[in-house]
């Protein structure tokens, strides 16, 4: 697995990441073989970033200066 190697994970632990991944449907996969190809959902990514952009820090504009983001996204409560 090109990603744990990269990472330096186990492949049993990758494979659970990986998995919990594909049920929240932020990737999918193929089976090639003996092994299973994992590809981003990037309309999927996208909306998870969106959604945590815009809901950034719970609506606190303040709090999210601390982490770089005033102002790119964060609601104002």
């Amino acid at each position: 697995m090109e990603i744990g190697r990269l990472l330096d994970i186990k492949p049993s632990t990758l494979s659970g990441h990986l998995a919990a991944l594909k049920r929240a449907g932020l990737v999918s996969s193929e089976r090639q073989h003996r092994e299973i190809q994992y590809a981003p959902r990037l309309d999927a990514v996208n909306g998870l970033v969106r959604f945590l952009l815009e809901d950034c820090c719970g609506g606190d504009e303040g709090a999210c200066s601390g982490i770089g983001l005033t102002g790119q996204g964060c609601k104002t409560a």
